[in-house]
């Protein structure tokens, strides 16, 4: 069990900075939070972060050294494995393999997302629209009574799911994509992580327009689909 004190490097709209946020408010870990802007990364950040990307974890020993890990996967298992807490991965090794495989699937349809909020045309708009929907049928398919993706327990897999859901709060309010009519499983899902404390508290409260300026940063299809 660790007496380290935690922080959190983060940027407003990264989905894998809410994993570790969502993963430490669940096993009510008190840490701090410092944003990068990943447009000027500083210097600092630089010297700490491998692959220049977030999130990273500052974790300061009973010594006063510092250790940096870096990569949410990592982040989220160091915080399972050291924090007391509600278990968020099952006890069963099978299981809590299938839950890992889950996780990697949550960051391919990150993939997907991105290629679908930052698509300048109708076509390449569309393609994406498809395999977000293909994705997400699967994952319906794997869904049981709920609330959760393994039912009453929250896991890290919700924590992963979490802030992908959170973009269609978003998307939804400018031009519904309707990527989830007909899966009424994940539908569900979807609104109970979102009602889910650890969850809203993953990020600030103006990520909605943050997200905005993004899309119009990058000319997104989805604002003239709006129009």
């Amino acid at each position: 069990m660790s007496d380290a004190k935690l922080t959190l490097i983060s940027h407003h709209l990264c989905p894998y900075v809410q994993r570790a946020a969502i993963a430490l408010a669940e096993k009510g870990v008190s840490f701090e939070r410092r944003y990068v802007d990943l447009a000027a990364k500083p210097d600092w950040f630089l010297a700490i972060s491998p692959l220049g990307k977030v999130p990273l974890l500052i974790v300061k020993q009973d010594d006063g050294t510092e250790a940096v890990l870096f990569e949410s996967a990592v982040i989220c298992e160091y915080i399972e494995e050291t924090q007391p807490g509600t278990p968020l991965h099952p006890a069963d090794p099978l299981t809590r393999a299938q839950h890992r495989g889950w996780i990697e699937f949550g960051s391919s349809i990150l993939s997907d997302l991105w290629g679908f909020e930052t698509a300048k045309d109708i076509d390449t708009y569309e393609a994406k629209r498809k395999a977000l929907i293909g994705k997400f049928g699967r994952v319906e398919a794997q869904l049981g009574d709920g609330p959760f993706f393994a039912g009453e327990a929250f896991s890290l897999v919700d924590a992963v799911f979490a802030p992908i859901f959170r973009y269609f709060d978003v998307f939804d309010a400018i031009a519904p994509a309707r990527v989830f009519d007909g899966l009424p499983r994940v539908t569900a899902w979807r609104n109970a992580l979102a009602a889910r404390h650890s969850v809203r508290e993953a990020v600030t409260d103006d990520y909605g327009d943050r997200l905005k300026v993004f899309l119009k940063n990058h000319d997104a299809w989805l604002l003239k689909a709006a129009a």
